[in-house]
């Protein structure tokens, strides 16, 4: 199957109106982007020394629509509803895809840790001599590429948490999860308010062949506190969750958090003083991982 592809160019002023007149004009999708994309101008959302903006100076305006449809009057028709002049353009026919097979083939396995390889399903592994943790992201959060992952699982695979109870708190696919229980937690859990990536890190979890729980928030039963805890989520969460997390945390306990920019790192220790006094333990691209043990009064 086929579709036409209109790509209009206009500026930040008339971006969001031309985007909200198109999709509800009945534009299969409508994406926004930076007119530099491709290029080494584009800034990415959110990266460290990035200017905060509500959008870029000069957006491309991408919009899908069925191949039947004629896009120059449907086009002229959301002009004359927006009494605005049609903006540059051009369209292209393109050709449906597999998107499943597109996106296995941009993951391929990752060295994730010394000794550590996350190896998604359709792949063998690289090493078989290593430790492979097999994963299916599905519609889940995280596949262990970003850098804040990889932080804390170099920090797991140099303090492995051999029978101790780990709680990961904002666990996504479960990597962390499955990480641990492959280290040799006894009693791994994750947590996350997200209930797909909860069957997703379940169904990971069963990949591995290992035995771990995971909860959403709500149906998190009440245990001991655990040995070591470990969440790689954000700042602001990591704030507001601070009482929380340390409640889960028995004393003389670790905790490992990312998910922090380098300019972010005062703020989350003020958040953990003085239960824990958090440090750097590695840094990564302008993340940063921080960790700590809490105290025994």
């Amino acid at each position: 199957m086929s579709w036409t592809c209109l790509t209009l160019h206009t500026d930040r002023d008339h971006a969001e109106l031309w985007s909200d007149a198109l999709s509800a004009q009945g534009a299969l999708a409508v994406t926004l982007s930076s007119q530099a994309t491709g290029t080494e101008e584009v800034p990415v959302f959110g990266e460290p020394g990035c200017p905060e903006m509500a959008l870029w100076p000069h957006c491309q305006i991408e919009v899908l629509l069925p191949i039947e449809w004629d896009a120059t009057s449907w086009l002229e028709q959301v002009s004359t509803s927006l009494a605005q002049t049609i903006p540059p353009h051009h369209s292209e026919v393109v050709a449906d895809q597999d998107w499943v097979r597109l996106t296995q083939n941009q993951f391929d396995p990752i060295p994730a840790a010394p000794g550590l390889w996350i190896v998604p399903t359709w792949h063998e592994p690289p090493d078989p001599s290593a430790l492979n943790l097999r994963l299916d992201p599905g519609q889940a959060f995280g596949t262990g590429s970003h850098p804040t992952t990889r932080l804390c699982l170099e920090w797991l695979t140099a303090h492995p948490p051999r029978m101790q109870r780990v709680l990961d708190y904002g666990c996504g696919s479960g990597i962390l999860t499955i990480a641990a229980a492959l280290l040799g937690a006894s009693y791994p859990v994750g947590v996350d308010i997200d209930p797909i990536a909860v069957q997703t890190a379940r169904d990971n979890a069963t990949l591995n062949g290992v035995s771990a729980s995971f909860y959403e928030p709500d149906s998190f039963p009440d245990c001991p506190p655990f040995d070591g805890l470990i969440a790689n989520i954000l700042t602001n969460p990591l704030v507001v969750l601070a009482p929380l997390l340390l409640n889960q945390l028995k004393a003389g306990g670790w905790l490992t958090l990312s998910g922090i920019l380098s300019s972010q790192v005062e703020r989350v220790q003020h958040a953990y003083a003085p239960d824990c006094l958090l440090s750097i333990t590695g840094e990564r691209e302008g993340w940063v991982c921080l960790g700590g043990v809490k105290q025994v009064y």
